[in-house]
């Protein structure tokens, strides 16, 4: 599957245990695919300015939010790697999510806010949003989220989508994608999140899954669980 730089849906998210993990994937086996990835490593380099005003306005649950990130698939030994400049709005319960691809080698003068950082013609409007957003809320690299994710996609629909991510961790050092994936757990709690990605309503016979199972969603944001778990409490202790 060819990866989209657009997308529009709804996501939800699911804590599981080992065992609810277990039992969907081998009851979902003749609906959803395993992408051609296979599982493989997700680095998320999340951006804030000096008081995380972007996440702890998320948190706030209001109607509109916005994250900014930068994705790479793996670590990004290769200067060439392409990484992903994402910007990522939640509008009444949908999730709006535009990116670029530039390679790993012209992250430090994007992060520098220079204008050396050039896209093709049909990735201009989202380089402008990009950098608008960094310029009004002045962001920097503040976090950086890894885990190991499996991705299926549905059969009948390929826009039906159902991700597996294992080991969530962060670390708040080494703000780089070219290093490791290495970190602490953000939940040592947590034994895999699913996430769930659809246009419109679930198939039938995975909301039976989900209820065979007794399995519920659940409010579970990475960056907001490091931000809460980790980073506020330096904050307060700082401002004391």
């Amino acid at each position: 599957m060819k990866l989209k730089n657009r997308f529009q849906r709804k996501e939800t998210k699911y804590v599981l245990t080992v065992e609810q993990y277990t039992y969907l994937k081998k009851a979902f086996a003749k609906e959803m695919v395993l992408d051609q990835y296979g599982k493989h490593t997700i680095l998320s380099l999340y951006y804030d300015d000096s008081n995380f005003n972007l996440i702890r306005r998320s948190i706030q649950k209001p109607k509109y939010k916005e994250k900014f990130r930068v994705r790479s698939y793996g670590v990004a030994y290769d200067p060439q790697t392409p990484v992903y400049l994402e910007i990522k709005k939640k509008v009444a319960g949908i999730v709006y999510k535009r990116r670029i691809g530039i390679p790993y080698e012209k992250l430090a003068a994007f992060n520098q806010h220079t204008a050396s950082v050039v896209v093709a013609p049909k990735d201009q409007q989202v380089k402008n949003e990009i950098d608008y957003l960094m310029n009004r809320r002045h962001l920097f690299p503040r976090v950086l989220i890894c885990y190991d994710r499996e991705a299926f996609y549905g059969q009948r629909n390929a826009d039906f989508r159902v991700t597996f991510d294992h080991q969530i961790r962060y670390r708040t050092t080494d703000l780089t994608l070219d290093s490791s994936s290495e970190g602490e757990l953000v939940a040592p709690e947590v034994d895999v999140l699913m996430e769930v990605k659809a246009l419109g309503a679930y198939p039938v016979w995975f909301t039976h899954l989900l209820s065979c199972g007794k399995i519920y969603p659940a409010s579970f944001s990475k960056y907001a669980q490091v931000y809460q778990r980790y980073l506020k409490p330096k904050q307060i202790k700082k401002s004391a």
